[in-house]
This record gives C-alpha cells, sequence and structure tokens, in this order.
C-alpha cells in the first residue's frame, strides 16, 4: 500500500470560531491572527493506492465558488487538488473511490467541478463517491447552524450523477482502513483508521483538527454538539495515546502528524510532531 499526503492550498477560519470558548488572549499565542480575527488553516487530503483501488479522503476546497464567496476565507498557497495528485503520480480518471469523511464545503468542494456556466459534475468520472445516509440526509436538510457549509453544488451533483455510495454500520469497503463515526463536529462524521507499515494512522478531520486541539477543551465552535465531541475527544485521543496512533491533521497549517500522551492532569498533549515522508 502506498500513502501520499495531498495538499489543496490554505485557507482562512475565524480564530474565535476555531477555538470556542478557549479565550483569545490564550489561543492568539499558539496561532496568531490576522487584523481581520482569521487564522490560517491546511486542507490536506491522503490518497491510498492498495493495489486494487485509488482511495482519496476528503477533497479540499475546491475552485468553482465565486470570487465573493472565495474572499471570506482567503484562498491561498501554491497546492491545488488536481495538481497534488498529478505530483503523487496519478492522473484524476485513475481515482477509483472518493471518501468523504463530511459534506463541509472545505471538505468535500473538490468532489464536483463547475462546466459552463451553470453545470456541475463530479470531478472524478470513474470514482464511486462514499458517504452514508444519516449525514447524507443531514446535508440535503440543513440546520440552520450548518445550511452555510453544506453547499448544495457541492453535494446534490454526486447523487444525480449515479456515482454517490453509502458506507453502511461503519462496514468499510477498503482493506487495512477502518471507518469510526463521530457526531459531534456534525452528524456521523467518518473517521478513517488506517494500517499502514506497521503503524496506526488516525485521519482526525474535523474531530481533531489540529494539533491545537488535542487538548480537549479546545472544541470548536462550528460544533453542533460540543459536549458530545469533548466525549469523543476524551475516548479516540485516549486510544490514541495509549496504543501510539499517529494522528494525521487535516488543518494544521504546519504539523502533518503526531503522536500523543496523556498529561498528569488528565488531559492529552502532543509527544512528538512526524512528516509524512518520515513515516
Amino acid at each position: 500500500m502506498d500513502i501520499s499526503v495531498i495538499d489543496t492550498g490554505f485557507f482562512k477560519l475565524d480564530g474565535g470560531a476555531m477555538f470556542g470558548v478557549v479565550p483569545k488572549a490564550i489561543w492568539a499565542k499558539l496561532h496568531s491572527p490576522d487584523a481581520h480575527n482569521r487564522c490560517t488553516w491546511a486542507m490536506r487530503c491522503l490518497l491510498i493506492a492498495n493495489g486494487k483501488q485509488l482511495l482519496l479522503i476528503d477533497t479540499g476546497f475546491g475552485d468553482k465558488q465565486d470570487e465573493k464567496f472565495k474572499s471570506h476565507f482567503d484562498l491561498h498557497g501554491d497546492a491545488d487538488l488536481m495538481s497534488s495528485i498529478q505530483k503523487a503520480g496519478y492522473h484524476a480518471d485513475e481515482i477509483t473511490d472518493v471518501l468523504l469523511t463530511h459534506l463541509h464545503f472545505d471538505h468535500c468542494g473538490g468532489a464536483v467541478r463547475k462546466v459552463g456556466d451553470s453545470a456541475y459534475l463530479p470531478s472524478f468520472k470513474n470514482a464511486k463517491y462514499w458517504s452514508n445516509r444519516a449525514h447524507w440526509q443531514w446535508a440535503t436538510q440543513p440546520n440552520p447552524r450548518e445550511k452555510a457549509s453544506f453547499l448544495t453544488e457541492n453535494i446534490l451533483p454526486l447523487e444525480e450523477s449515479g456515482q454517490l455510495h453509502f458506507i453502511e454500520n461503519e462496514v468499510s469497503p477498503f482493506p487495512n482502513l477502518a471507518l469510526h463515526f463521530v457526531n459531534g463536529h456534525t452528524e456521523k462524521q467518518m473517521l478513517p483508521l488506517i494500517q499502514y507499515k506497521g503503524h496506526k494512522i488516525w485521519f482526525c478531520a474535523d474531530l481533531v483538527p489540529s494539533s491545537f486541539h488535542v487538548r480537549l477543551p479546545y472544541v470548536m465552535a462550528y460544533d453542533t454538539r460540543p459536549l458530545e465531541t469533548l466525549n469523543e475527544k476524551a475516548y479516540y485521543l485516549g486510544k490514541a495515546a495509549d496504543e501510539n496512533w499517529i494522528l494525521y491533521f487535516e488543518h494544521d497549517p504546519s504539523i502533518e502528524c503526531a503522536r500523543i500522551e496523556r498529561t498528569q492532569r488528565g488531559d492529552f498533549k502532543i509527544k512528538e510532531t512526524l512528516r509524512w515522508v518520515d513515516i
């Protein structure tokens, strides 16, 4: 099995929203905001070649939104989804499967491309796109709190194309990859746990979006059920610390991976940081 990091660039989100109840006087020392109180975050996906499937996990923001929408998030960086896939040695038409951890625009925007003035088609014409029924219903009938994160042009073309498939009962269709559903950030977010080179690699998605969020109280204000997020973090970070998992951060601006350990106060902290190329 071969795994490649797929960088899709950077964007900015409000620091207060990303750090939740943690005071700015504390989080700003960790990650400095700009003049608009926004911090920079990565959109870091994974590409897994297992011999039979070429699986892409998440797709970043994409490039089809209008300039006004993009300006709210200050998209920047040299990398994008398609060039990063090519850099890894593959072509978009070779992708057989796309696993979308959830359908917020910064995770699934690249799954669909705009054609002409008003048509939308899947970006990967030969791929099965994987979600789950509960999250699909949640995203297509959104609550007012999350509605702005679920964009119909990112989602409905997948169903209309006939390429949409659902994960049932957390049963993974991929070898050496288990799926765990969590509900704090959004309904039935899917977190992959990957067996690779003797390691367990945990794709944290938005349960633990960055190394800053390893500490339990650091829960995003975007989360629909923050107390459930706390419980989910405590459980999975406990497993990660006890079993020496490697955490893969989708949004950390500079740290790709890390191992963690427990603290004497019952929390967690980074034990060591890792680059993917060193795993």
